[in-house]
Formats: C-alpha cells, sequence, structure tokens
C-alpha cells in the first residue's frame, strides 16, 4: 500500500486526530519514516506555523509533538465556547511545581524543607495533572520517591526543554540590624 498525500499533510492529519502530545517516535512509525529527517519537517512545520501565525501552531517538548491553537487567537476561541472557569494551580501547587521543576530530581522531604510547609496533598495534585511524576528512588534509608517534571510540564508553560526555563531568582538579601555601635554604647540585653 503506498502514502498518499505529502509528508506535512499527513502529519498534520495525525497530529489533528491525536489532540493530545504524541511521541515523536510514534509519529515516525506511523509515517514509515526516520526520526531524524521527521524531526526536521516538523521543525520546518513549525517556523512556516510562526511565520504565517497560523491558527494552529505545532509544539515540540522533549520527546512529544503536539498541534495546538495558537494563544494569539485564544480570545477569540474561549468567546465562542464559553468555558465555565479554567482550571488553574493554585498558589501552593505552582509553588511546589517550581521547587521541582528547579530542583529535580527531589523528594517530598526536600520540597517541604525548601517550602517551609507540608505539600503531600499539591505533589498528589501535580501527579494528577501530569505535570509532575516519579522518576525514581533516592538512594538513602527509606529510599523515598523522587519527584521530576514531565512532557506535560513543558507543554503547559510552553517550554521545549528544561534549560528554556527562566533563571531562577536570587533570594532577596535580608536587611541587617544596624549592628555598628561605638565603643561608649552599651548594648541592651
Amino acid at each position: 500500500m503506498t502514502e498518499d498525500g505529502n509528508l506535512q499533510g499527513r502529519i498534520e492529519s495525525i497530529l489533528f486526530v491525536a489532540g493530545e502530545p504524541v511521541l515523536i517516535r510514534d509519529l515516525a512509525r506511523a509515517l514509515r519514516t526516520e526520526e531524524k529527517p521527521l524531526r526536521k519537517e516538523l521543525e520546518r512545520i513549525r517556523d512556516d506555523y510562526d511565520y504565517n501565525q497560523r491558527g494552529f501552531m505545532l509544539k515540540i517538548f522533549g520527546s512529544r509533538v503536539q498541534l495546538a491553537t495558537r494563544p494569539l487567537y485564544s480570545d477569540s476561541v474561549l468567546r465562542l465556547l464559553q468555558p465555565v472557569q479554567q482550571q488553574s494551580l493554585t498558589q501552593a501547587a505552582m509553588e511546589t511545581l517550581a521547587v521541582v521543576a528547579y530542583k529535580q530530581p527531589v523528594t517530598r522531604a526536600e520540597v517541604e524543607q525548601i517550602r517551609g510547609v507540608k505539600c503531600d496533598y499539591s505533589l498528589q495534585s501535580l501527579t494528577v495533572k501530569g505535570l509532575i511524576r516519579e522518576v525514581g528512588r533516592k538512594d538513602t534509608i527509606g529510599r523515598p520517591i523522587l519527584f521530576g517534571t514531565t512532557d506535560e510540564f513543558l507543554s503547559h508553560f510552553g517550554l521545549s526543554e528544561l534549560s528554556d526555563l527562566p533563571p531562577m531568582p536570587e533570594a532577596a538579601p535580608v536587611e541587617a540590624e544596624n549592628t555598628e555601635y561605638s565603643e561608649t554604647e552599651e548594648l541592651i540585653p
């Protein structure tokens, strides 16, 4: 059986029907092609969509690719669909996610030490949403679970890879109290 149509059309068809991110290796297998030339074609399609500001964009992140609507046109789409309410992440979940993203692989105890509060619920919520996952066990007493981000995390935040994360913000310096005293001043306990 021969493949009808051009490669770009076949890629678009598969990604449109899938709706969700597709592993590039699975896409290559379905298209009966090698991954390297497929990646080049995906990048060409992505660049063409971006240059022409098409309604669709091609998101390539990690080992996955997804056909998605361009955020530039989201207001128009939302006016039509009028979603009841977009599910967002709580402040606690965002803080937990930030710690996992920048410090991964990281254990629950390490996240809690950095945040200063319990984070069981946030870790569970982020796992259910597919933004983080178990990436192994730490080689220490109790063998605690190590968490890391997922390709869904990259997609959700519009990143191609973890190195695209902005630099970690520096902690604001704590202003020291005036500790200079003259020799004649006495310190009051």
